[in-house]
């Protein structure tokens, strides 16, 4: 007993030294808050409704006869089921009901949004060598035009966006195919897809893709998103020669990773924009950890002023990466508290993206741009 009536003693003293030491570094973390809050990177508007998300992805692994696939490599890797958990889904879902079901998935959450009326869904095409056969070898992943197409068409709030590799034998046949079927834009991945824009053969492509008033949104600077990617070829200074050509080019991320030749590749996009009228940029990821160091160039330089739209990169705002809680020097804990309370993810990330001083016209440009 009298061993018993000791430890209980020194027990209540640890709990209660414990306890200073939370207080005292939740008052230090406040301290430090206080005289380091900087606020929003530029004037907070509110939020507006109505906005497309230009730039979502869907996956599939073929199920329900869609004839999207992904490498062997990427499946086995750690990323697979991580990957298809951000997007609500699992592969006992997909095999069960199909790769349609991740379309499903984002309608519904499209529809519960209060500030996204829709989304545009990117395919993803195959790569292709130059001689025009496709390069099963250094394929990554594969979301074909026939079935993102097709699929959208019974949701108003999904659009197609297409993609077609300028390699392709039927390249243009494809272009015009995509058109017909409601394109709003094309998309490409050069880095695992093997594409160099500024391949003078394309000339042809590009021409069509003008005629057929259809937009190029093209990731530019690093992906770190797949196994093995050719980083070279996502150099924004490649994409003079579409520009060139008259196509209206965006470049995705504003290139906010990576750089070449010693330059920054933010820096080799930004420098091109008083050059090119017709090069624009989206918004999507620079909420990440990895990129938004970026943000507050990107908010606050003049030669992205109406140029520059909204996007997410969906279903990345589904993830940690993308969390309101990397901003404490810049969001009132109201906002914080907020933010972390938002469970859909388009609501939460156009909110967090307004409340760091996003210009309301980069929500609207979407829409305007597309023609929605």
């Amino acid at each position: 007993m009298q061993r018993c009536t000791k430890v209980i003693p020194a027990i209540g003293w640890v709990a209660m030294s414990y306890g200073f030491i939370v207080i005292a570094l939740v008052l230090a973390v406040a301290l430090i808050r206080l005289a380091w809050f900087r606020g929003p990177f530029a004037n907070a508007p509110e939020p507006p409704k109505g906005i497309i998300d230009m730039h979502c992805h869907t996956a599939g692994i073929g199920e329900g006869g869609s004839g999207a696939w992904i490498s062997e490599e990427l499946r086995q890797s750690w990323k697979f089921p991580l990957y298809l958990k951000i997007f609500g889904s699992s592969h006992a879902m997909l095999k069960a009901k199909g790769d349609q079901a991740i379309l499903e998935i984002i309608a519904q959450s499209v529809n519960e949004s209060e500030h996204v009326d829709g989304a545009v869904i990117l395919a993803m095409d195959e790569p292709y060598s130059i001689d025009g056969e496709i390069n099963l070898a250094d394929g990554e992943v594969c979301v074909p035009n026939r079935f993102v197409g097709e699929s959208v068409k019974p949701y108003e709030n999904l659009y197609f966006g297409a993609s077609v590799h300028p390699n392709r034998k039927d390249a243009l046949e494809e272009l015009e195919w995509s058109k017909e079927n409601g394109a709003v834009l094309i998309k490409w991945l050069p880095n695992i897809q093997d594409i160099d824009p500024s391949n003078p053969s394309y000339r042809d492509y590009y021409q069509r893709m003008v005629a057929l008033n259809l937009p190029l949104l093209t990731h530019v600077g690093d992906e770190d998103s797949f196994s093995k990617t050719n980083n070279a070829l996502a150099d924004p200074q490649l994409l003079r020669f579409p520009l060139e050509c008259g196509v209206r080019v965006i470049a995705a991320h504003v290139a906010s990773s990576g750089e070449r030749d010693g330059q920054e590749n933010i820096d080799r996009l930004l420098e091109m924009m008083p050059v090119y009228p017709n090069l624009y940029t989206d918004i999507s990821t620079l909420t990440q950890f990895n990129r938004k160091r970026y943000l507050n160039k990107v908010l606050n330089d003049p030669r992205l002023k109406g140029r520059m739209m909204y996007g997410t990169d969906y279903p990345l705002t589904n993830t940690p990466m993308a969390s309101p809680l990397q901003f404490p020097l810049n969001l009132k804990f109201s906002q914080l508290w907020s933010l972390w309370r938002t469970r859909n993810s388009w609501d939460r990330d156009v909110r967090l993206k307004a409340a760091l001083g996003t210009p309301k016209e980069v929500f609207t440009l979407s829409r305007q741009f597309l023609g929605l």
